[in-house]
């Protein structure tokens, strides 16, 4: 298995996308920290079934859109043996209702620059020390389809912004971290819906999806990626955006109001 002994912090992790990356990178034999906000229950049960993989398996609780979250987080990373090897920063709070940015108060705004921002920037900053000391290191960051392109997307304004922002800083610490075998990279989803976040390839092989060409998206399309990037041969694979779209575009120019 490729990743056999590497230790992963998977944020958000304990349903979609997140989930179905760490059934990706438990069957590598990756042994995995599951973070969960208010999704105890469903944490547990995942831990229940990666154990099946002979891997060791942690659960740690934190807020992430607040400052005493990612300390209570980053304790946990610090106290399973000083840090881990893989960090994928999945978590972020997304707003579905469609709103104009005058609509959001104040500390909804802070709220989403928190939680889709400075929590990954911060993550990235205590776990670095101990991938630098081992001179290995895998960072992956969550975005969104053609997020690469910083265009408008109106409804979306303050989620776009922290995203974009991330883009850049994910270029700029794949070039400063190269030196040091780290590499940091971006994943960037197109619309996969609900349930498709878990599912398998398989699963949808012979469905259409209305909105896009093709079959529909699943949780295992992205982590297939996600787990290639964590490879011990995709050194040389840093600082990219990838979308993982399908061909969709999920940027959409509506701000008709009622």
């Amino acid at each position: 298995m490729k990743l056999t002994g590497k230790k992963a912090l998977i944020t958000g992790s304990a349903k979609g996308l997140g989930k179905r990356t760490a059934i990706e990178l438990a069957e590598q034999g990756c042994h995995l920290m599951l973070h969960y906000h208010t999704s105890k229950q469903e944490a547990e049960a995942l831990k229940r079934q990666l154990l099946q993989y002979g891997i060791e398996v942690r659960l740690a609780h934190g807020d992430l859109s607040s400052s005493e979250g990612i300390s209570e987080l980053a304790a946990e990373v610090q106290a399973w043996d000083g840090g881990v090897d893989i960090l994928i920063n999945n978590a972020g709070p997304f707003i579905r209702e469609r709103k104009l940015f005058q609509q959001y108060e104040p500390e909804m705004i802070t709220s989403l620059i928190q939680g889709n921002l400075i929590s990954a920037m911060l993550l990235d900053h205590h776990v670095l020390p101990y991938m630098r000391e081992r001179g290995w290191g895998r960072i992956v960051h969550f975005g969104f389809g053609h997020a690469n392109e910083a265009r408008a997307w109106p409804q979306r304004a303050v989620y776009a912004a922290a995203k974009t922002a991330l883009v850049s800083f994910t270029k700029s610490l794949a070039v400063e971290e190269a030196p040091y075998g780290i590499t940091v990279n971006m994943i960037g989803p197109g619309d996969i819906k609900g349930s498709y976040k878990e599912k398998s390839i398989e699963d949808v092989l012979h469905e259409a999806d209305e909105e896009q060409p093709g079959r529909p998206g699943t949780g295992e399309d992205v982590a297939r990626v996600i787990a290639f990037l964590c490879e011990e041969k995709s050194s040389f694979l840093t600082g990219n955006i990838i979308d993982v779209t399908g061909g969709f575009d999920p940027i959409r120019a509506n701000i008709k109001q009622k």
